[in-house]
């Protein structure tokens, strides 16, 4: 495994579009449940039930298929993976029954999957000395793309009717042209004759109880996520504000972390990943607080200011952890930000029934106290990043 001496622009650009390509069609689908509704009659749980096998198979079955990447030497993970949701999820404007809609919306998410844990894999090979930075544009990709996606989708819809939406694979398609020539062959990890397990264990070694920290760090912090950018829309809605204003709100809290991530990035190449981790966990709880108390146009910026802590120490996590096994990258990959995320957002049915026993402003008033709990095993995270880069293993 060889890593690049200097930052490679060309690679980290096309590996941040294939992010911002695949997650632009991922954030399709929430956005026009309500047009789904209205043509085929949906109940509420058929929305969650799609809604559910989404998030379900865009997450958690990452593993296996960081597992996969790291055996195999193909870009048939990445392009194919990026072609499937580029088609499939489009394809969902024409579904004529809820089981059509569960299929293409099923078939775009496995493409997602694909594509996450070997893309994420690469950004160490050809970051060079900035890795957490090149980590932080690389989601930053991701990040604009959940911003832009569903504003772009609602008022294309509206504009044109849904059964318009699979016209929208033209531009994914025109992206897969350019990213054949751009995107370079992953490199093997030696892991080929390993079983599942072996691979694992070969690729995690001595560093597993670090790893298992700093997995626990950003499951917790995807509990908070989730739960905020799954529930302020609500909140705010029934506190009299427009549907407009409350996706205002979602996407603010979105692009502020999209800025936070690149200056978490860059400071974590330069005082490593830690101090950044205490700095923006220990913040986040205040932030989050907030945001719950101002009232009026001052929601705004308090989401912005939410949004930036609480969202900063995603791509951190991701690089750090796999600094400590640069033999498997697209597993650690897929375990921080696949099966991670994944599994924080299963929480969000919980958050939402206790919401309904007690009220949104309440159970999230609890959840902003979570980032505090992440504190004690943030404490133990090994030092790492900064001037001690430069040792990092080949």
């Amino acid at each position: 495994m060889r890593i690049a001496e200097s930052t490679n622009l060309r690679v980290i650009f096309a590996l941040t579009l294939v992010h911002f390509t695949g997650d632009l069609y991922s954030s399709f689908i929430s956005p026009l449940f309500p047009l789904f509704v209205e043509k085929l009659g949906l109940s509420l749980a058929q929305v969650g039930v799609i809604a559910g096998t989404a998030r379900l198979l865009a997450f958690i079955v990452q593993p296996a298929v960081g597992y996969l990447a790291d055996r195999h030497q193909t870009r048939v993970f990445i392009l194919g993976g990026l072609l499937m949701a580029v088609v499939f999820i489009p394809l969902s404007g024409v579904a004529s029954a809820f089981w059509i809609l569960l299929l293409l919306v099923a078939l775009g998410s496995v493409g997602s999957s694909m594509f996450h844990p070997s893309v994420t894999g690469m950004i160490p090979l050809h970051a060079g000395k900035n890795a957490a930075m090149s980590m932080s544009v690389f989601n930053t990709g991701g990040t604009l793309a959940f911003a832009a996606g569903p504003v772009f989708i609602t008022w294309y819809a509206a504009a044109f009717g849904l059964e318009a939406v699979p016209a929208t694979m033209a531009f994914g398609l025109a992206v897969l042209v350019y990213l054949y020539f751009a995107v370079p062959q992953p490199e093997s990890e030696g892991l080929k004759e390993m079983g599942f397990w072996g691979s694992l264990k070969r690729s995690l070694g001595h560093a597993w109880r670090p790893i298992l920290l700093i997995w626990a760090v950003m499951m917790l912090r995807a509990v908070v996520g989730q739960s905020f950018l799954t529930f302020i829309p609500v909140l705010y809605v029934n506190r009299g504000y427009s549907l407009v204003s409350a996706g205002a709100l979602f996407s603010l809290f979105t692009l502020a972390g999209t800025v936070s991530g690149l200056l978490a990035g860059f400071l974590s190449d330069r005082i490593g990943y830690k101090p950044v981790f205490v700095f923006s966990h220990a913040l986040m709880t205040p932030a989050l607080l907030l945001l719950l108390a101002l009232p009026g146009g001052w929601v705004y910026p308090g989401a912005a200011l939410a949004g930036f802590f609480t969202l900063a120490s995603l791509p951190i996590g991701v690089v750090m952890a796999q600094s400590l096994a640069p033999r498997g990258r697209s597993m650690v990959a897929s375990l921080m930000m696949g099966f991670a995320y994944g599994l924080g957002g299963a929480f969000t049915p919980l958050v939402g029934k206790l919401a309904d026993m007690f009220s949104i402003q309440p159970v999230l008033f609890a959840v902003a106290f979570i980032p505090l709990v992440t504190l004690l095993p943030i404490r133990f995270f090994p030092d790492l990043g900064g001037k001690r880069a430069d040792s990092r293993p080949a």
